[in-house]
């Protein structure tokens, strides 16, 4: 595998990139970039859908704009909750406003009592992602554990237009997503 693939190089690359680009946003663009729902995805946030999402941490999209538009078309709200780097990742319903509960690796997420569900569109957050859709993640493999064994769901993966990559290094247990949002740009294959 060449250097540049290598996904421990590309993480710290990307991550760099992503914190230099939103770090030279305004508050204000920050929070606009991500703050209506494109046409494309409407389509699948219909009254009694479940949404996941997440809380964004340092320069990752923060994607609670788009739950809450979610959340006022009718659609039902999930966000992961993680016990540790090798259990599986789980959704639970959580409402906008509902209190979160620290978690591993410096996460917010929904008491472990909240209901479970399968979501219907999951909102993931990346370090990059490629033109296959191949999404690098932080490492541990949550995401691609947690999509393939929802396998109807449709992942959407948000990420800054910076976080795009020529190539991303992959396994055959990584997942691809549906689609990626960004700032410009809905992308699909």
């Amino acid at each position: 595998m060449k250097p540049e693939y290598d996904k421990q190089s590309q993480r710290l690359q990307y991550r760099d990139m992503r914190d230099q680009f939103v770090g030279a946003l305004s508050a204000q663009d920050r929070a606009l970039a991500f703050s209506r729902i494109p046409s494309p995805l409407t389509e699948h946030l219909q009254p009694g859908k479940i949404v996941a999402g997440y809380v964004a941490i340092g320069s990752e999209v923060d994607p609670s704009a788009l739950l809450a538009q979610a959340h006022a078309l009718g659609s039902e709200i999930a966000l992961p909750h993680v016990t540790s780097k090798i259990a599986p990742m789980r959704f639970l319903r959580w409402s906008p406003g509902d209190d979160l509960m620290p978690g591993p690796f410096g996460l917010l997420q929904p008491a472990e009592n909240c209901l479970e569900c399968k979501p219907d569109v999951i909102l993931t957050p990346l370090v990059a992602f490629d033109d296959q859709l191949m999404r690098l993640g932080q490492g541990a493999g949550h995401y691609d554990r947690a999509l393939s064994m929802l396998d109807h769901s449709f992942a959407i993966g948000l990420a800054w237009s910076v976080q795009r990559a020529p190539a991303i290094a992959s396994d055959i247990w990584d997942m691809p997503l549906n689609a990626v949002l960004t700032e410009t740009s809905w992308i699909t294959l």
